[in-house]
């Protein structure tokens, strides 16, 4: 059983009968991200996290990505971590970081009451990568086939039903990396993380698949690693397709085996 996993006793209740059993279960767990900048390498709190342990530096490398603070991987000198749930970043000495912006967060995600037009003016601000000149197209008969190549890779989810996936794929459908987490944002951030540890960025040809529901951070975090096509299993919020719009972003959602919803840029689907 991996780390991200545990098990745990329960009473099963079936046809009024009770059993006692082994359940699987996510792990959560919280995760703080420090970094260490400047000349004199001084030390910042940047956030706490709950996420399900596993490829902590690179959720922490997304989140450095999606808040604007880094953009290439070299710009990173490392990551230790401190402790089991503690991971720290240590920046190339030229990165400009300003810490009174983390006193207090400008920018924040719809569900805690910032209007549309302000989080629309923080994404404006943080640099995303530039978008790629190229007109790229894929096939809706593609697509229908990827909520269950995602479900095939998926064995945390098969065992607790409990976990998010991100996964990145090609325009041909191929699968080119996964990762999972009990919460859907760290999900990504460790999939961006990973794509900047491998100097895969930007991601201007390749296509997300989220295995929920795609919200406006979600699709920031996107737009910030230069992803142009996003397809959710789930549906999309207002302030999402409005985001995708801005961005250049195909966004698609209700993606089942027979069926999708194009929100915006629909001309990079064929249809075959």
């Amino acid at each position: 059983m991996s780390n991200s996993t545990q098990s745990v006793p329960i009473v099963r209740f079936s046809s009024a009968t009770a059993r006692r059993r082994q359940d699987i279960l996510t792990v959560e767990e919280p995760l703080g991200i420090r970094i260490r900048y400047g000349m004199a390498l001084q030390s910042k709190d940047l956030s706490i996290t709950m996420r399900t342990p596993g490829h902590d530096e690179e959720l922490a490398l997304g989140f450095l990505l999606s808040e604007g603070i880094i953009t290439r991987s070299d710009q990173v000198v490392g990551a230790t971590a401190e402790g089991p749930n503690q991971v720290t970043i240590i920046l190339h000495e030229t990165v400009a970081f300003d810490p009174t912006r983390f006193e207090r967060h400008v920018y924040t995600t719809s569900s805690c009451g910032i209007c549309g037009k302000a989080s629309l003016d923080a994404v404006r601000v943080q640099n995303p990568q530039k978008s790629s000149p190229q007109i790229w197209t894929v096939a809706a008969s593609m697509l229908y086939q990827l909520p269950a190549l995602l479900r095939q890779q998926q064995a945390d989810f098969d065992n607790t039903g409990g976990l998010h996936a991100s996964a990145l794929f090609s325009a041909e459908g191929k699968l080119r990396s996964l990762r999972e987490d009990v919460g859907r944002h760290n999900a990504l951030d460790k999939l961006i993380g990973a794509a900047l540890l491998n100097d895969w960025l930007p991601l201007h040809d390749q296509l997300l698949l989220l295995s929920g529901r795609a919200s406006f951070e979600l699709i920031q975090k996107a737009g910030l690693a230069g992803i142009s096509f996003v397809a959710s299993v789930g549906a999309p919020s207002t302030l999402a397709v409005d985001l995708a719009q801005e961005m250049d972003i195909t966004l698609v959602g209700f993606l089942k085996k027979d069926r999708f919803n194009v929100y915006t840029h629909a001309d990079r689907i064929l249809e075959i």
